[in-house]
């Protein structure tokens, strides 16, 4: 790859985002994004706290073009949270598009409108130069940050616009919703690099809500694809279904059962298509999970048993264990750290907690891990589980039918909700309280 690469290589006239239904030019966001750049400081680690998806991209733009890495959170909602991390980095300061009440960071503001006349000429990027740090979720520890130099970002976003049919050339350009933050490392791949590098279009207003959802897939124009999680999927199909449906939806942070990509595909009467990836390593392979058990890995991509071999990375080791397959595919065997072990025999939580969303009933569910299992030959698994009508027993007795006894639970707690965050992840400290009650 070469030793410098372009931050936006797309037409002036062509649309990168939408607001309020209305098109974003590349000409309009240029000059937005130096103009900020312009006012930030000579040094510095950006935090991005946009609710404007538009403004998400701007503020990236402009911290690459200061040479700034951005800190990629959890957005505004995991503000609270992450702002400590941040501060990791004297000179970290945040970019936001309202009042961040409490902000332990100084504050630069988002204008608003752009300015007149044409912006400045843009400079090519060094390859090498970090443009963005990944922080796990810390749901099972402290968060560790994973930096992203710029031709490992771009490298991730050209696969996925070739494995998705979204370059140039492959038909309309195509428009995004999501219900995912662009400062988490799946949203920030598919609605910030896209639009940088590939024929999209990002939908700028916040779709959270299956109502928001709706209403962007109704006004967005051409090729709809919504990138969501399973978790918020499954919220959608308790709703009404999309006048408009998108070409595509994409899921990934979470495995996604075939029963539920079915139920998606048949309502919505579009393929549903899953990515796989972990912070360290960006997204690496994707698959139709209704057709296909196997992953196939993006363009660029290697896999080995226990990493991927990842373009401006080198070699990324994963918490997974994989299956390498003759034709290039693997099989995912389940998180290395989550291989349960009770009566001489072994399973892993996925398969577990997979297991225990086949249950009929069963809306949301986990099992739980006590961290003496090894240590205490008298520990057993627990669970939690959403079922809103049905028993505990009711419960057992569908488990029962689907795993080896040593795994059923012997504690089953029902609940109204489970403590995910945005993403529907489950820190394990939440998790342990909520259980514990």
């Amino acid at each position: 790859m070469a030793d410098f690469l372009p931050l936006l290589p797309r037409a002036a006239g062509e649309a990168i985002a939408f607001r309020d239904g209305l098109p974003l030019s590349v000409a309009a966001f240029r000059r937005e994004a130096s103009s900020l750049a312009a006012r930030l400081p000579a040094q510095g680690h950006a935090v991005d706290l946009c609710a404007d998806r538009s403004h998400s991209l701007v503020a990236f733009a402009a911290a690459v073009l200061r040479g700034h890495p951005v800190l990629l959170g959890g957005g505004r909602a995991g503000a609270a949270q992450f702002l400590p991390t941040a501060a990791r980095f004297p000179d970290a300061y945040v970019l936001a598009d309202a009042p961040v009440a409490g902000c332990p960071l100084p504050v630069i503001r988002l204008d608003g409108a752009p300015p007149a006349g044409e912006a400045p000429p843009w400079p090519d990027i060094p390859a090498g130069r970090t443009a963005a740090i990944a922080f796990t979720s810390g749901s099972t520890g402290a968060p560790s940050a994973h930096p992203k130099p710029w031709d490992a970002l771009v490298a991730a976003a050209q696969a996925a616009a070739t494995r998705f049919g979204l370059r140039e050339g492959d038909g309309p350009p195509a428009a995004v919703a999501a219900t995912v933050p662009a400062q988490h490392m799946y949203g920030f791949e598919t609605t910030i690099m896209l639009p940088l590098q590939a024929q999209v279009a990002v939908e700028a207003k916040e779709t959270f809500f299956p109502g928001d959802v709706l209403a962007a897939l109704e006004r967005l124009p051409g090729r709809r694809i919504l990138v969501s999680t399973p978790l918020h999927l499954r919220a959608l199909l308790s709703g009404d279904a999309p006048a408009r449906p998108p070409a595509a939806v994409v899921s990934a942070t979470a495995p996604l059962g075939r029963e539920l990509a079915a139920a998606v595909e048949e309502r919505w009467a579009a393929p549903v298509l899953e990515i796989y990836g972990a912070s360290e390593a960006g997204s690496v392979a994707s698959r139709r999970t209704v057709e296909e058990e196997a992953w196939l890995p993006y363009p660029g991509i290697a896999m080995e048993e226990a990493a991927a071999l990842v373009p401006g990375l080198g070699r990324v080791p994963l918490g997974d264990a994989l299956q390498l397959l003759p034709d290039g595919r693997f099989r995912l065997l389940g998180r290395i750290a989550d291989i349960v072990k009770l009566g001489g025999k072994r399973a892993s939580l996925g398969e577990l907690n997979r297991a225990l969303a086949d249950v009929e009933g069963v809306q949301d569910g986990v099992f739980v891990v006590p961290d003496d299992l090894e240590r205490n030959p008298a520990a057993r698994l627990s669970a939690v589980v959403v079922a809103p009508g049905r028993s505990a027993e009711d419960i057992l007795l569908g488990l029962r039918r689907r795993l080896d006894p040593a795994f059923l639970p012997r504690r089953l707690r029902l609940v109204e909700a489970l403590p995910r965050d945005a993403l529907g992840k489950l820190p394990r400290r939440a998790l342990l309280a909520l259980e514990g009650k």
